[in-house]
Formats: C-alpha cells, sequence, structure tokens
C-alpha cells in the first residue's frame, strides 16, 4: 500500500481542514459500533442496484488485503451485507466496508469486531440479481470515489483523498499534527482569543 498506510496516523479532522466539505462524507456514514478503531486503506469501489447485494458479495472475494471496500447503493430498504459476508471479508483482511446503505447482524459484526461504516442496520437481505462493473467512481455519502482513493475513517468521520494527492495532502497532513502537538493549550488559547477578539472587532461588537 506504499503510502496509504501513513494515513492510519492521520486524523479525519486535520484531513478534513486540508480537504473541505467536498471530501467528507455526511453524517448519515456513521461507524455502527461503539469504540472502532481508525481504519485507512485504498477504496475498491462497488456499486449495488437498489434493493441487491450482489456485486457487494463478489467483492469481498477480489478485494486486496488492507483496502476499503466503498458501496454506492441508493437504497435504505435492505441489507447489503451481514455477519458471513463480514466474516470472510474480515479473514481476507479486508479493512472495512464504507457503505451508502444498510447492513444486518449487527450483533455478530460488532463482536467480530470488524468496521462497517453505514447508514443504519435493518434485518431485510437484498437479492442477489444485479450485475455492475467493479472500480468505476461511485458516489457515497454524497462524495465522489475513485478506485485508489485513500478512505480515512473513525468516530470522527470518513474522509476521502484524492489518490493523485495522497503524497501531498500526507505530507501536509503530517506538518499540520507535528504542529498542533507542540502548540502549548496556553499558547492556542491565546492565539485563539486574539483572532476571536480581531473578528468581533470587524464587525462592529461591543461587550
Amino acid at each position: 500500500m506504499g503510502d496509504v498506510a501513513g494515513f492510519a496516523d492521520i486524523s479525519p479532522t486535520t484531513l478534513a481542514d486540508l480537504l473541505g466539505r467536498a471530501q467528507v462524507m455526511d453524517i448519515g456514514i456513521h461507524p455502527l459500533w461503539p469504540s472502532m478503531p481508525r481504519v485507512a486503506g485504498p477504496a475498491f469501489t462497488v456499486r449495488c442496484a437498489p434493493g441487491d447485494n450482489l456485486m457487494l458479495h463478489a467483492a469481498i472475494h477480489r478485494a486486496e488485503p488492507g483496502s476499503v471496500v466503498v458501496v454506492e447503493s441508493g437504497d435504505v430498504d435492505h441489507a447489503l451485507a451481514g455477519g458471513n459476508v463480514c466474516a470472510v471479508a474480515q479473514r481476507r483482511g479486508i479493512a472495512a466496508f464504507v457503505a451508502d446503505g444498510l447492513i444486518r447482524d449487527l450483533g455478530e459484526v460488532r463482536a467480530m469486531g470488524f468496521p462497517v461504516f453505514a447508514r443504519g442496520v435493518i434485518p431485510i437481505p437484498g437479492t442477489k440479481q444485479a450485475v455492475e462493473p467493479f472500480g468505476g467512481r461511485v458516489r457515497c455519502g454524497g462524495v465522489w470515489v475513485e478506485a485508489g482513493d485513500v478512505v480515512v475513517a473513525d468516530e470522527e468521520g470518513v474522509v476521502v483523498v484524492p489518490g493523485a494527492r495522497r503524497e501531498q495532502v500526507l505530507r501536509d497532513a503530517r506538518t499540520r499534527s507535528a504542529q498542533e502537538a507542540d502548540e502549548s493549550l496556553d499558547t492556542w488559547e491565546a492565539a485563539h482569543r486574539a483572532r476571536i477578539e480581531a473578528l468581533l472587532a470587524e464587525r462592529g461588537f461591543e461587550g
């Protein structure tokens, strides 16, 4: 995975500050069990037709170890995957699912510790009929994702780093993280207060 592994040390918050709103998935895409560890890996993109989960079930046998399977479904009436699918994905070394849809068997998934970021849970499975190509551009949580983009996700949110920019973004993120680590709270507070007071004064606030 090369430089992708370095993103495991970078918070989605830091990446969001660098990349902006367009690369951050909406709040509906969230960790489905508490205290989920951060995941970072290249996107393996999957598109499932509404009500159908065939291509995600096929993807777990094709995605490379370390990859994050990113799923576009556009459906919140049927589950894309359940406990066995997640167990096989975990056994094959897939880092996580990030799905614009639902799963089922959450208790099993939580017990095995497989990271799933999705819209929620429903016990009704989808059908297995619709064939779609892998590796295409998909939309998940309001963000366009290309195969090979870097997905970083934890309890703070899900951020997509464009593959073509990942080396520069990683360098910038490391620099920003180091600067923040070296800054004491007293220093931050003083700079923050000065900036806020200046903004208030510019806008004519008195008080």
